[in-house]
């Protein structure tokens, strides 16, 4: 009801907050969403690839931000979760569908070095992504799972970037 009211008012709608590709009916909820004439952002990390899949052949996506959480050599230790290949075939469902998107990471000095992101990219130079890559720094002020110190914070874009990828810091 509230989007009801909001129509003519807002352009779009963001699916978000902890993986919201697993909520039950996720696919009828956007779809009444589009139905509405609101365009559609999802925020994932990738591990649903069915549903993606179900998503796209339905056009119900305009946008997708993915997260990368880490490379696949320290995805579980980082993640606690075996998903790097759900993940790598939502990647490959969303270049093969060409549907707008972005990927970034969240970047912790304890947990990635500077290494790990260049081997990020070049995975993602790998699969034909091209574009932005967001680097956002972990905020240290908040509780996680572990006690992580303060980061270093201090990633070099410019090197980081390829030809066709471009390295963006979200502060």
């Amino acid at each position: 009801s509230f989007l009801y009211s909001r129509k003519n008012l807002l352009d779009a709608v963001v699916f978000s907050g902890g993986e919201c590709v697993m909520h039950k009916n996720i696919i009828p909820l956007i779809s009444e969403v589009k139905k509405m004439g609101f365009l559609v952002k999802i925020d994932t990390n990738g591990s649903s690839p069915e549903v993606m899949q179900k998503l796209i052949n339905k056009d119900l996506i305009d946008y997708i931000a993915l997260d990368y959480k880490a490379p696949k050599s320290k995805f579980e230790a980082i993640t606690q979760s075996d998903l790097y290949d759900p993940f790598e075939k939502t990647l490959d469902l969303i270049l093969q569908a060409k549907i707008p998107c972005e990927v970034r990471t969240t970047y912790h000095s304890e947990l990635l070095l500077e290494d790990d992101l260049e081997t990020m990219i070049q995975f993602l130079q790998n699969k034909n992504y091209s574009g932005n890559y967001y680097i956002q720094y972990f905020k240290n002020n908040v509780e996680t799972l572990s006690k992580l110190e303060r980061s270093n914070n201090k990633i070099d874009c410019e090197k980081l970037s390829t030809p066709t990828i471009k390295v963006v810091l979200r502060e």
